[in-house]
C-alpha cells in the first residue's frame, strides 16, 4: 500500500474514552427471564451447511442438528441466473472455500432461543432459521457478494455482520432482519465486537488473503487493514487503529498489520490479537494506544515454511480468554496444536495436538476452551486450569465458528429429524 495512504489517528483523550467502565459481557447474552431455555454450543459446519447443537459444558454431547441452507435450491437458482453472482460464488468456492461452498460462517441464537441467525458466505446473506421447523424466518442479503463474521449485542437484540466484499459492517435487528445502520471499514472486514456493554462496535479488517503475494515485501498489496471503532447507536466513527505504526514502533516492521481473531480482557482494557503469518499473539493497551507485549509460540518443524501454502494467510487463527481473564487459549492452526497461555506470565501450557484448529471459544461453565478442528470434523475441549485435553466430540464437515447460545429446554432438533 502506498505510504501516502491516509491513516486515521485519534487523540489520547479519545483513547481514554474507550477505556473500560464495566465487566465484559458473554458472547451471547442470557435472555432476561430465561426459564424454559437451555444453554448450548452451536458448531457451524461450513462445508456441510449444518450446525450441530451440543451441550455447553461437561460431556458436550450432541443434542441436535440444524440445516442452515433449507432454501438452497432457491438460492442456487438466483445465483445461476445472475452472471456476476455466479462468478463470486465460484470464486468463494475455489479460493476461500478450498474447493467447497461456504454455507455457515457465524451464528447466534435469538433471545427467546427459538431461532438461529446465520451468516452464509456463499449466499452473501444473513438468515434467521426457526429451530423447530428448520425454515427461514427472514433473509437479509448483505452488501456485495460475501457475508462473514458477526457479533451480537450484549442484550441479544442486534447482530453486526461483515460484508466482506463491500468493505462495510451492517447491523440488523435480530428478530426481524431489518437493517438498523451500517458503517465503512477497511478492506475485507472480518471479526466484530460489541464492547463496554454495547456502547461501541469494533471491527477488524484483514485485507486480501487469497493471493500468493505473501512475502513481507509484498505486504502493501494486501490493502487497507485497520480496526474501526464506532458508536453502536449512531454508527459514527469514534476512532481507527492502524497497527502498522504500532508494530513499527516496537521494531516489528515485517509483521502483517492484519488483525485476525482477538480477545478482550473482562474490563476491556487490553486486547490480545493474532496477525497474519505469525505463530503467536500480541497485547494491545487500549488507553495508551500501544502494543505492550508480544508472545511467540512454538513452531511445528513439520509446518511448510512457504507462507503461500498457509490457509488464508493464517498461521494461528483462534484465541479466547477464560471468564476470569487469567488464561488465554490459542489455536495454532498451521502448526497443528492448541495451547493455554497464562496471561500474566505468558507461560505456555502443553501443546495439544489438533487438526487445523480454526477457532477457540469458552464453554458455558467457563472451565474449558473449546476449539474447532476443521481438519478432523470435531470439537475438542481443553481445561483452562491444567491445559490438558478433556475430550473430543465428532461434528459435521469442516467445523469453524463455535458460539454459545440457547434453545428451548426440551429441544432435540427440528421436527422430523
Amino acid at each position: 500500500m502506498p505510504a501516502s495512504r491516509t491513516r486515521h489517528l485519534c487523540s489520547v483523550a479519545a483513547a481514554l474514552a474507550l477505556t473500560v467502565a464495566g465487566p465484559a459481557t458473554a458472547a451471547t447474552a442470557a435472555p432476561a427471564g430465561s426459564d424454559g431455555l437451555r444453554e448450548v454450543l452451536f458448531v457451524g459446519n461450513n462445508w456441510d451447511g449444518t450446525a450441530d447443537v451440543v451441550r455447553s459444558s461437561g460431556d458436550f454431547a450432541k443434542i441436535g442438528r440444524i440445516d442452515v441452507v433449507p432454501d438452497k435450491q432457491q438460492r442456487m437458482a438466483e445465483i445461476n441466473a445472475d452472471p456476476i453472482k455466479w462468478i463470486y460464488f465460484m470464486s468463494i468456492r475455489s479460493q476461500v472455500g478450498e474447493g467447497h461452498d461456504q454455507y455457515v460462517d457465524d451464528m447466534y441464537s435469538t433471545p427467546d432461543g427459538r431461532s438461529l441467525v446465520v451468516s452464509r458466505p456463499s449466499f452473501a446473506d444473513v438468515v434467521s432459521i426457526d429451530l423447530v421447523t428448520d425454515t427461514v424466518n427472514w433473509r437479509f442479503p448483505v452488501a456485495g457478494y460475501r457475508a462473514d463474521h458477526m457479533a451480537v449485542s450484549p442484550d441479544g437484540t442486534r447482530v453486526a455482520v461483515s460484508a466482506s466484499t463491500a468493505n462495510k459492517v451492517q447491523v440488523l435487528d435480530i428478530e426481524t432482519g431489518k437493517e438498523l445502520g451500517e458503517f465503512d471499514t477497511g478492506d475485507k472486514p472480518h471479526e466484530n465486537f460489541f464492547t463496554e456493554g454495547g456502547r461501541y462496535i469494533w471491527n477488524m479488517s484483514i485485507g486480501e488473503v487469497t493471493t500468493s503475494l505473501d512475502d513481507p515485501a509484498w505486504d502493501w498489496t494486501k490493502g487497507d487493514r485497520h480496526i474501526t471503532v464506532v458508536d453502536a447507536t449512531t454508527f459514527t466513527q469514534v476512532k481507527t487503529i492502524d497497527m502498522r505504526s504500532r508494530l513499527d514502533a516496537i521494531g516489528l516492521k515485517n509483521f502483517s498489520d492484519a488483525v485476525r481473531p482477538a480477545a478482550f480482557t473482562p474490563d476491556w482494557s487490553k486486547l490480545y490479537f493474532q496477525v497474519s503469518f505469525f505463530n503467536g499473539f500480541l497485547e494491545y493497551d487500549v488507553a495508551t494506544d500501544r502494543i505492550t507485549r508480544v508472545k511467540t509460540l512454538p513452531e511445528n518443524p513439520a509446518t511448510d515454511p512457504d507462507r503461500s501454502t498457509w490457509l488464508l494467510d493464517s498461521r494461528h487463527h483462534g484465541i479466547s480468554m477464560n471468564p476470569e481473564g487469567t488464561k488465554l487459549c490459542v489455536a495454532g492452526t498451521m502448526d497443528g496444536y492448541a495451547t493455554v497461555v497464562d496471561r500474566a506470565s505468558f507461560d505456555v501450557g502443553p501443546l495439544i495436538t489438533a487438526s487445523t484448529p480454526y477457532w477457540a471459544t469458552v464453554s458455558g461453565d467457563g472451565r474449558d476452551c473449546v476449539i474447532s478442528e476443521a481438519g478432523a470434523d470435531r470439537i475438542t475441549a481443553i481445561d483452562f486450569a491444567t491445559g490438558q485435553k478433556v475430550l473430543s466430540v465428532p461434528v459435521g464437515d469442516h467445523p469453524q465458528r463455535v458460539r454459545l447460545g440457547h434453545v428451548p429446554a426440551d429441544w432435540t432438533g427440528p421436527r422430523g429429524r
